[in-house]
């Protein structure tokens, strides 16, 4: 199948498609005429990769891990590499978390303390004077 088709059945993109291409994803093999021609399996694999770039994991990730992959879920075949890598992404994930909580308390107290020092609540600041640079 063409990559128009491809993109119609996987909802996908073809500049995406392409992308994945280029990051070793996919492998279309070539026709006389330069046009890529996906197998019926590239339907499975964009699946595949779009579910997990929604678990968070990077395309090099994915790469990695395609040996690994099975089925439409996608399944993994229990091998220590893929449990390592799924392993350190949630870890980063956690830590991304941790850190977006810590911005988002201390924002919260300075808008708590700004608040405070309103003398007129329902009054609000200038929109020239907020976030402007000169």
């Amino acid at each position: 199948m063409l990559i128009g088709e491809l993109s119609r059945r996987t909802d996908v993109h073809p500049h995406q498609l392409r992308y994945y291409e280029s990051q070793g994803l996919l492998a279309p093999r070539r026709s006389a005429g330069g046009y890529r021609e996906y197998t019926e399996d590239a339907v499975l694999i964009v699946t595949q990769i779009r579910q997990l770039l929604a678990a968070g994991l990077s395309t090099q990730e994915i790469r990695f891990l395609q040996p690994c992959v099975t089925g439409a879920a996608p399944d993994l075949e229990p091998c220590p590499e893929a449990l390592t890598t799924l392993r350190a992404r949630l870890g980063g994930l956690d830590a991304q978390i941790e850190t977006l909580g810590r911005s988002r308390r201390a924002l919260q107290e300075h808008i708590e303390a700004t608040e405070r020092r309103m003398p007129d609540r329902s009054r609000e600041c200038e929109p020239s004077a907020v976030g402007s640079s000169g």
